[in-house]
């Protein structure tokens, strides 16, 4: 009887001891601790996420769909925790295609760069034939094409009608990518044009008649003569006004 209850308990050892070897995870099947944020040091990956903020926010207003894609930050950097970290860019910098934005902390004080790619998938217009230089263009000579605006130089034109009754500087190609500084406005005042000036004070409005002498689109500079013979310089505005400011 001795002999079976002993041959049983070592068996239940036995036994025990397989279970919980079956049971505990091998060094290979075990997962490793996550490594927590040191105290007192910033994240770097919310950096990221700041700069990300501001340029979605410095992007609102571009017209068609716009893609921020943020670069790493060095992992290397050791920075003291801030509790509001604030985005700027450099003056000029434009806040769309391949861009740098900084970061900056003012108590504790640092600053980093972050590079960032910012691409705007939107229409634009094109010379859909050949443009002369000096044709007034029409609906008909224009098409829309779709790409990344971002990564154009500045100024290309996403409206048809903003460049409707302008003029091509120089001839252009077909397929030509318009750009608002290589068009000339549509003449609002002609050279010879009777014209109706319009002198605007404070409290006052004084209006009378003169003659062009040059040709200037909306928002030129148009000079013209009256009938005393005196020259004038104002600003041309449709119907062949021109408004001189005193």
């Amino acid at each position: 009887m001795k002999r079976q209850i002993v041959a049983f308990s070592l068996l239940s050892l036995l036994v025990g001891g397989a279970q919980a070897q079956q049971t505990r995870p091998t060094a290979s099947q075990a997962k490793p601790a996550a490594q927590p944020q040191a105290a007192g040091r910033q994240n770097l990956a919310a950096l990221r996420g700041v700069v990300e903020q501001y340029l979605q926010t410095q992007s609102a207003g571009m017209p068609g769909e716009v893609g921020v894609k943020v670069g790493a930050v060095d992992q290397r950097l050791s920075l003291a925790a801030c509790p509001a970290p604030e985005a700027f860019q450099q003056p000029g910098a434009r806040p769309w295609g391949k861009t740098t934005v900084g970061v900056r902390c003012t108590a504790p004080s640092w600053t980093i760069y972050i590079q960032a790619q910012v691409s705007v998938t939107a229409d634009y217009v094109v010379a859909a034939v050949p443009l002369a230089q000096g044709q007034p263009l029409d609906a008909s000579q224009l098409t829309l094409m779709k790409g990344d605006i971002a990564a154009m130089p500045n100024g290309i034109i996403t409206d048809v009608a903003r460049a409707v009754g302008r003029t091509p500087m120089v001839s252009l190609p077909a397929g030509t990518a318009l750009r608002i500084d290589t068009l000339r406005s549509r003449p609002v005042v002609l050279q010879g044009q009777p014209v109706q000036l319009v002198s605007r004070g404070s409290n006052f409005s004084v209006t009378g008649e003169a003659k062009a002498i040059n040709n200037a689109g909306e928002g030129q500079v148009a000079q013209a003569r009256t009938r005393s013979g005196i020259v004038v310089s104002g600003t041309a505005r449709e119907g062949g006004i021109v408004e001189v400011m005193l």
